[in-house]
């Protein structure tokens, strides 16, 4: 069983910077794709960001150019960088990770982690 556990959250003024961590028990983190969502009050939980085993990174519209999603496969943690923070980023961050194996897929989600940014 794969547990991920995120860290990193808390209140920002508007402007400020935050940096998420997500950590996993095994070297799964290497393995497969991990992306970071978020859900807002009242909102749908939204994909905000994409890395893949090989790097390559994808972005939601309204995070591209603040926020920055990277490895460090030394230390089995995804992060994400995020800048410029707005009010409408405050939301609770999930990190997520799902594969085909065995003929069958497995999806894990992280307990989240608050991000309140104020005005």
């Amino acid at each position: 069983q794969v547990q991920l556990v995120e860290s990193g959250g808390g209140l920002v003024q508007r402007g400020g910077s935050l940096r998420l961590s997500c950590t996993a028990s095994g070297n799964i983190l290497n393995i497969y794709p991990v992306d970071w969502y978020r859900q807002a009050p009242g909102k749908h939980r939204e994909l905000v960001a994409t890395i893949t085993s090989s790097g390559s990174t994808n972005y939601a519209d309204s995070v591209k150019g603040r926020f920055t999603i990277s490895r460090d496969n030394a230390k089995n943690t995804v992060y994400l960088q995020m800048n410029s923070l707005q009010p409408e980023d405050t939301a609770v961050y999930y990190c997520h990770l799902s594969y085909y194996s065995s003929a069958s897929w497995s999806d894990y989600w992280g307990q989240g982690t608050q991000v309140t940014v104020s005005s």
